[in-house]
């Protein structure tokens, strides 16, 4: 059922309890589709007027329907009683401790996630409406000594492999809804709430890129369209040492002449939206281009790419607020 679904890959934790849902939701309604169908066209050709030229009063007599519908109310119930509400409870009420868990701060606006980082001393620094600005998009307030060591992006996350990520989810403007489809999460962001979300990734973002890689046949007279949506899997050089395609670059005409002129005549590919950070709501005109890009690291890359963010920050937080 789940590759009759199309489910993206599964990175996270508790993905598979939330698939395994999805998959008897899925059977129970196929299983009633059929039961109920078959059923009607049974009750069709048994009733029909040309058998049945005249009203029987009497009707059927038998309780094979009143059973029929009990027996669907209570898998129903089991469902929702046994599985359903204990796995909504666990996500919604056993969140990890915070001291052992990566802490992130999501703020939705018209059209990007802008995403914080507590910095080393592990406390968010202080924010400010009255200074927000297209360079400051959270109103974070260099001078509080809290807000010093704060890292902030736009429409990148990065989270270490194997730890629990607290999401604390909100918004500026409008309803948005912060979706990962290969962590299986998904809440909506609401104006002037925090909203607090977690999940654990068990998959690197290259994992689930390997996992989803596929071979492509270049030819001259015409390639799959497919690999156009997809990114190359490791740099590509032609003969006089030049680079025709970079890793992590996406695929067009003018790169497969080149990849074929170099004698290129097959690569590896992936699709380039593994770990996408969806908006689920339509959230106004320019919701089609609110994406972010959710990457999962080894513990190493994580903290590489969190050294490399501090030595961004600006010495003179006075200059930096003003």
């Amino acid at each position: 059922m789940k590759e009759l679904l199309h489910l993206p890959l599964d990175g996270s934790a508790h993905g598979l309890a939330i698939d395994n849902m999805l998959a008897a939701i899925h059977w129970l309604m196929l299983i009633l589709f059929l039961g109920w169908g078959a059923f009607f066209i049974y009750t069709l050709i048994r009733f029909r007027k040309k058998k049945n030229p005249v009203a029987n009063y009497a009707g059927v007599k038998s309780h094979l329907s009143s059973y029929l519908e009990i027996a669907v109310a209570v898998f129903e119930a089991v469902l929702l009683i046994g599985f359903a509400v204990p796995l909504w409870a666990k996500r919604v009420n056993e969140f990890p401790a915070e001291k052992d868990a990566t802490i992130v701060r999501v703020v939705a606006e018209q059209y990007s996630w802008n995403i914080h980082y507590p910095g080393a001393d592990g406390i968010f620094g202080r924010t400010s409406i009255s200074l927000i600005t297209d360079d400051n998009p959270l109103g974070l307030d260099r001078t509080d000594p809290n807000a010093k060591d704060d890292i902030a992006t736009v429409n990148q996350m990065h989270v270490p492999v194997n730890k629990p990520v607290i999401v604390r989810l909100s918004s500026k403007d409008v309803i948005h809804s912060f979706g990962v489809p290969t962590m299986r999460v998904k809440q909506d962001a609401i104006p002037g709430q925090v909203i607090p979300l977690w999940f654990t990734p068990t998959l690197t973002t290259d994992q689930l890129v390997a996992e989803m890689a596929e071979q492509f046949q270049l030819k001259p007279e015409g390639t799959s369209p497919k690999l156009f949506e997809y990114i190359a899997l490791k740099d590509f050089i032609a003969k006089d040492s030049t680079v025709v395609l970079k890793k992590g670059d996406v695929f067009s005409q003018d790169v497969v002449k080149s990849l074929l002129d170099a004698g290129v005549t097959q690569v590896l590919a992936a699709p380039n939206v593994t770990t996408e950070i969806a908006c689920a709501q339509l959230c106004g005109l320019g919701h089609y281009r609110m994406r972010g890009y959710l990457s999962v690291d080894t513990k190493e890359a994580y903290d590489a790419w969190m050294a490399d963010q501090v030595s961004q920050l600006p010495q003179d937080p006075v200059a930096a607020v003003k």
